[in-house]
């Protein structure tokens, strides 16, 4: 699905985000990174456990919930700063290029808060198109939410929960990570 991101440690272009979706201020958003190597070099606090699920699901439709040991990217925490959502997506061929970007993206949905995913370019609203500062043509993409992981106990008693299933079920979850987890 379209996505919408701005710098996350730029308070203007995240209150500009949010607006742009209706998106209430108090609701985290992902950090994303093009890159997996570069995700884990930003993130060197990372445990062995942490930075093994990461590599088994990275990139991938994903989003990883993370502890925030050291309180990066406070804007994309909302309420929590002591969690941080990972998002390292699969890149289409059409959108490629974004894998020289290094640095990390505060990212969420294309769609104004609670409508319809957006599947290509032309489903983003047109207010949302409107405000973005540039808008790059996937092509068609899924439909389909990220798979949302909570991974904030994994280093301590190895358990993993499910929030939101999406392009990967619990069972490919569970095989990507070699363990169990909880619903």
């Amino acid at each position: 699905m379209y996505g919408l991101a701005c710098a996350p440690d730029n308070a203007a272009a995240v209150d500009r985000l949010y607006g742009l979706k209706g998106r209430p201020a108090t609701r985290p958003a992902a950090v994303m990174f093009f890159d997996l190597a570069a995700a884990l070099a930003e993130l060197p606090e990372l445990q062995p456990a942490e930075r093994a699920a990461a590599a088994a699901l990275l990139p991938g439709p994903v989003t990883l919930l993370l502890p925030n040991r050291t309180r990066r990217f406070p804007l994309a925490c909302g309420p929590d700063p002591d969690t941080l959502g990972l998002r390292v997506p699969a890149l289409t061929p059409n959108l490629a290029a974004l894998a020289g970007a290094r640095g990390p993206a505060l990212q969420s949905s294309a769609n104004p808060s609670g409508g319809p995913e957006a599947r290509r370019l032309e489903d983003v609203d047109p207010a949302v198109r409107a405000g973005a500062d540039l808008a790059l043509d996937g092509g068609e993409l899924p439909g389909v939410a990220s798979t949302v992981l909570d991974l904030r106990r994994l280093a301590g008693d190895g358990s993993w929960t499910l929030v939101r299933e999406g392009p990967l079920d619990r069972a490919a979850v569970a095989s990507a990570l070699g363990i169990g987890g909880r619903a």
